[in-house]
């Protein structure tokens, strides 16, 4: 046993120093090489002063002389919501509720520029929303919430730019009013609804009194047509007489006349009951011309 032990011993002796060597190259090799996970960069001291930042993959650095100091991921991140409040144009206090999302893309300046990087961009938005708001009035905050939230992170960007970081979104979640304030609110509304009402009712009236007035000039304009065709019939007839007065004398006058009288006592003599029509000398006479009329026509 003890011969054993003083042969190992010898061994040891021996190569003690190939042993130290291939720790020690173990350790360097294992210091030396850095594989770095693709949602992360690594930023690397050389005695205490910016080396270098390494990319997603393997790298190699100088074994014992150069550190990985930090390890930032460089995902995309989302600050915890924030409300801040702010005092519109016309006078009204809102409590306005942002959320930024922002990624590292430059980890040598947020690690050397900036100590507590969310801190750092929930302020700088809370300075923003109020500068931006402050100029706008509730109405408009409400109505063109896109346009102002643009240039809210149009803001932001260019802040945060010399922190390395990128602002990917700004969101206004939400604009809360006091009760006192939503109770005004309500109340115009509201009243605003009222007053469309009433001009609607208004417009309503307005506009069935111009659709009678239209209605009645149509009416008229379609009488006056009619008196005018009747005239024009008229015209037309009595033209036509005077063609026959020339062509036939003073015969067809005559005739006219008769035939005209005989319809009228005609039209007296009609009824539903009995009835005594009493008639003049000359209605006798008529029958007898417009009889002999027809007579000397016949021949």
């Amino acid at each position: 046993m003890q011969d054993i032990l003083e042969i190992l011993g010898e061994l040891l002796g021996q190569n003690l120093a190939l042993v130290v060597l291939a720790i020690v190259l173990f350790l360097a090799i294992s210091s030396a090489v850095r594989i770095v996970p693709q949602s992360e960069k690594y930023v690397v001291e050389r005695f205490g002063r910016l080396r270098s930042v390494l990319g997603p993959g393997i790298n190699f650095i100088v074994p014992f002389i150069d550190r990985v100091r930090h390890k930032i991921s460089i995902l995309e991140r989302q600050l915890p919501t924030h409300r801040q409040d702010a005092i519109t144009a016309d006078n009204v206090l809102v409590e306005v509720e942002t959320s930024v999302f922002y990624r590292i893309i430059e980890p040598e300046k947020t690690v050397y520029r900036i100590r507590d990087i969310d801190a750092a961009i929930a302020t700088t938005v809370a300075g923003i929303v109020r500068s931006e708001i402050g100029p706008v009035e509730l109405d408009q905050v409400q109505s063109n919430r896109a346009q102002l939230i643009e240039r809210i992170r149009e803001s932001v960007v260019n802040v945060v730019d010399d922190w390395g970081i990128e602002v990917t979104r700004a969101e206004i979640l939400d604009v809360n009013l006091d009760e006192a304030t939503r109770a005004a609110m309500l109340q115009q509304l509201n009243a605003e609804r009222a007053r469309r009402a009433q001009v609607t009712e208004a417009e309503g009236k307005r506009r069935a009194v111009e659709l009678a007035a239209d209605g009645d000039l149509y009416a008229a304009e379609q009488q006056a047509k009619a008196k005018r065709i009747l005239a024009e019939a008229e015209a037309y007839a009595t033209s036509a007489i005077a063609e026959a007065i020339a062509a036939n004398g003073l015969e067809a006058a005559q005739y006219q006349i008769a035939i005209r009288q005989v319809d009228a006592l005609t039209e007296v003599g009609k009824g539903n009951g009995k009835q005594t029509v009493i008639l003049p000398d000359s209605a006798l006479d008529s029958f007898t011309e417009a009889f002999n009329l027809l007579k000397g026509r016949a021949k």
